[in-house]
């Protein structure tokens, strides 16, 4: 739903309209639409009608400008203060850090072993460390599927995964291209797809396991 509002919005905001306009049609709050159409230009026009009906349109556009700015230095404080919090993953941590995203985005179904599939390179990176450090998997173990979209380059996506997971291109499966959705506007969201890795060990599927339900157990006993 927010992406269609956000589209629609991007839309009315460079048909000229303003972002009360914009947020009334939409039934949605001001503060949303500044944020979704920070980036749309008005043109000389587009601005001298806004201006005509009382909306000051400079005046507006550089107080929202700073305002976004202050949130977005507000923003990166934050975050490179909480950052500096986590500096290392010992065994241990890397072990629960594992198992929690296992639990969250892994199989849960036995099927042959393992697999965990994500469109975040840095997912994929720790979890290849969590099998590789913590599970001791071979090399030889390991198996890569692509999943991509028809519109995208197969072979760019297949050196991406490999790169990130350091699992070679002869170990992976053949790369599933879906349909296009370029026409959606969707098309940069995934630029190399997803990846799923694969290790076909079922007694490391029932170790990953009961190490989600120790997880579970901690979380009953605080």
């Amino acid at each position: 739903m927010k992406y269609t509002e956000r589209m629609q919005a991007q839309s009315l905001r460079r048909g000229g309209l303003s972002i009360g306009e914009i947020a009334q049609r939409l039934s949605v709050a001001k503060s949303s639409v500044s944020l979704w159409v920070r980036d749309v230009p008005l043109t000389l026009t587009q601005r001298t009608r806004l201006s005509r009906n009382g909306y000051s349109v400079d005046l507006i556009e550089r107080r929202r400008e700073k305002r976004l700015s202050n949130l977005t230095a507000t923003r990166e404080t934050i975050i490179q203060r909480a950052a500096q919090d986590i500096k290392t993953l010992s065994p241990k941590a890397l072990l629960l850090v594992g198992a929690a995203l296992y639990w969250g985005e892994g199989g849960k179904t036995v099927r042959g072993g393992v697999r965990l599939s994500n469109s975040d390179p840095t997912v994929i990176a720790v979890m290849m460390r969590f099998f590789r450090e913590v599970c001791k998997v071979p090399e030889e173990k390991f198996r890569g599927h692509v999943h991509t979209f028809s519109h995208l380059n197969v072979e760019a996506a297949e050196k991406y995964w490999a790169k990130i997971s350091s699992v070679p291109r002869k170990r992976f499966y053949k790369t599933y291209s879906k349909p296009s959705i370029a026409s959606k506007g969707k098309k940069d969201n995934l630029p190399f797809g997803t990846f799923q890795i694969y290790v076909h060990n079922t007694k490391l599927f029932f170790k990953i396991m009961g190490w989600i339900e120790g997880l579970k157990k901690l979380d009953t006993k605080s």
